[in-house]
């Protein structure tokens, strides 16, 4: 079998942050700039207070067959509640977006390169 790669984004609002809280994650927020998001096992979170509440991770992961994509989207939920949960930062409206990039269509370049073998 081959490994597939899933891309997992979750996306929130903060939400009833206290004032020492929008603090702290504006002090922390070069960080979590937009410019540097990246899909990483860990997770990578980005965010933009003063434009507004909302922050996304990005997760990657991987598995086997199609439906592991479930569980890597589960696991990527989880951590992100367990992030946000263990600073004490409220939230709302979380949601998930998965992406098997086995399924991905070919950009211009694989195309080319995909002719030429």
């Amino acid at each position: 079998m081959t490994t597939r790669t899933f891309r997992i984004t979750v996306r929130g609002v903060f939400d009833g942050l206290t004032p020492e809280q929008h603090a702290e994650l504006r002090s922390r927020a070069a960080g979590h700039d937009i410019l540097f998001a990246a899909f990483t096992p860990e997770g990578h979170l980005s965010y933009d207070l003063s434009a507004r509440a909302v922050f996304t991770f990005r997760y990657q992961d991987t598995g086997e067959a199609e439906e592991d994509i479930l569980d890597a989207t589960e696991r990527a939920e989880s951590a992100a509640r367990g992030w946000l949960d263990e600073r004490g930062y409220g939230y709302k409206n979380l949601r998930s977006q998965a992406e098997d990039l086995s399924q991905a269509p070919l950009g211009k370049r694989q195309r080319r390169a995909a002719r030429e073998v």
